[in-house]
């Protein structure tokens, strides 16, 4: 399958204006590239595998539309067929429009021809097996070789929406989880995605896990890691929800009740997370927090002691920071 793609150069505070605008004639789905930050409040909506800083917002923004093109060239949009040339004019009115009244930037309007692509697994090619100490990290579509079948194996699907385990953040917190936990452990992972964490310490012995997640796709990523790791049912639940913000879900996971608590999220999430966290563990449980880049590294660290814990030990891998205390108060 071929797809014709629009690509228009425009400016960020125009993208809703635009958008809505070739939406009314059969354009739907923009795929958006600009250097827009993130906000604080959308950070802290983040619990997920680090997004690092990217560059400086330019005020510029890409919007690309995809239509579907037949083997004759033809294009069909809203159910109608028309052309290539027919759709580009009526684009360019809409903008001529729009920058008529409005600030729209260069508004011009670029057309390439793309073969279908398979999105959802192409990915893959990335991602390998490999080691975290002694363990073997290797994803559902690779094959155990013979001389790893005595090996401590994770197997992983993170689908695409969550992390792999070749983050350096993740690898803090496995690293850190190992020294740790008994086989009386009882495991919290905030933000857990695909539950690498809490099966990998499942793996090594706890008793058992409880994940929270913003995102419901968590749900089958994780039933889907549990299967192929042989994890029962029972020993690893996750709920969907903002512990930070919603009492409910800090209420059903109970209180002063975990070992240890992991968070492989943003600083911009530990930071309130810390004081939230605390009740959660038992007294002198652990709270083990990576996904912290090396410049906010005291940020996280203020935070985490203000709320009642002692810092027992900071761990780096690359620019990223680990930082791993105990509950003395609250």
């Amino acid at each position: 399958m071929k797809w014709k793609k629009f690509t228009i150069e425009t400016v960020t505070q125009a993208e809703d204006i635009i958008i809505s605008a070739l939406y009314d004639i059969g354009l739907e789905g923009a795929q958006i590239e600009d250097r827009i930050p993130l906000t604080d409040a959308e950070k802290e909506q983040m619990f997920v595998d680090i997004l690092p800083d990217g560059p400086e917002d330019d005020g510029i923004a890409f919007l690309s539309f995809f239509v579907e093109e037949t083997e004759d060239g033809r294009l069909n949009v809203n159910g109608e067929e028309t052309d290539t040339a027919a759709l580009l004019e009526r684009v360019r009115e809409e903008l001529e429009g729009l920058s008529s009244f409005m600030e729209i930037g260069k508004g011009s309007v670029e057309v390439d021809e793309t073969e279908d692509v398979d999105w959802i697994n192409n990915w893959k090619q990335y991602f390998h097996q490999f080691y975290i100490d002694d363990l073997l990290v290797i994803p559902s579509w690779e094959e155990v070789q013979e001389q790893d079948r005595d090996k401590k194996i994770l197997h992983i699907d993170p689908g695409t929406a969550f992390g792999t385990g070749m983050h350096e953040t993740t690898q803090i917190c496995i690293r850190q989880l190992k020294k740790y936990l008994t086989p009386q452990t009882r495991l919290l992972d905030v933000g857990t995605g695909s539950g690498i964490l809490s099966i990998v310490a499942l793996m090594y012995g706890i008793k058992e896990a409880k994940g929270t997640d913003l995102d419901v796709c968590a749900i089958e990523a994780v039933r889907e890691n549990k299967k192929a790791n042989g994890i029962m049912e029972d020993r690893f639940a996750v709920l969907i929800g903002n512990v930070i913000t919603e009492k409910e879900i800090r209420d059903k996971l109970g209180y002063d009740c975990y070992d240890i608590v992991t968070a492989n999220i943003l600083a911009e999430v530990l930071i309130p997370l810390a004081p939230v966290i605390v009740p959660h563990l038992k007294w002198n449980g652990i709270f083990i927090a990576s996904g912290i880049i090396d410049d906010k590294e005291n940020l996280v660290r203020a935070a985490i002691e203000e709320a009642g814990m002692e810092v027992l030990e900071v761990t780096y891998q690359g620019e990223w920071v680990g930082i791993t205390a105990r509950k003395t108060r609250g």
